[in-house]
């Protein structure tokens, strides 16, 4: 018999499959413009000594450093969505799949969820101060801090809310429900469901 309580959740755990796959697919695109602007970085520096002009900054390399800091924060929940995150897969692999959503489900529930509730306290008063002070780089030309600071936040935020996603999924396949095929980033329509 089907818990409807967990069917219920699965449009939820939809929407927020969607909503991680935008944000997956732009730090896809911000991994293009991090190359971007770090082969103009390499190539700035070698063109500018030939002909004796400066044609990169401290602002144009930290804008590199942030986009890669903004590509693995923003991809961490992505990253958890398409079941890419580190794992030891020495029992796991072997698991059955309701076996195997337990572990999940707890893993969110117990670790995953806390972890990403105390990054989040612990970070907050730092981030609060960096936004309070207009903290900047103490390089000369760099970039102001405090909103890459303040991605760390949004990270865990992200990961937080991908995982109830995760947990939804994997509590319908514990009570028996099908869950919700995963996103395909290409297309936004899950992929099990191309009608």
């Amino acid at each position: 018999m089907r818990n409807h309580r967990s069917s219920s959740l699965l449009p939820i755990a939809r929407k927020i499959d969607r909503f991680t796959s935008a944000i997956g697919k732009l730090a896809y695109w911000l991994v293009l413009v991090m190359i971007g602007v770090g082969v103009w970085n390499v190539l700035g520096r070698y063109i500018g000594n030939a002909i004796g002009q400066n044609l990169s900054s401290n602002a144009l390399i930290e804008t590199q450093w942030y986009l890669f800091d903004l590509v693995f924060l923003l991809g961490a929940a992505y990253t958890l969505q398409h079941n890419e995150h580190v794992r030891v897969d020495v029992f796991y692999a072997r698991w059955t799949r309701k076996k195997k959503a337990v572990a999940d489900l707890a893993g969110t529930l117990f670790f995953l969820i806390p972890f990403s509730i105390l990054v989040i306290y612990f970070s907050w008063e730092s981030v609060v101060q960096s936004w309070i002070t207009r903290e900047t780089s103490p390089d000369p030309g760099g970039l102001s801090r405090y909103p890459i600071k303040a991605m760390v936040i949004v990270s865990f935020l992200l990961l937080i809310v991908q995982g109830i996603s995760e947990a939804i999924k994997n509590w319908a396949i514990i009570q028996g429900d099908s869950p919700v095929p995963p996103i395909d980033p290409t297309d936004n329509q899950p992929t099990g469901d191309r009608s």
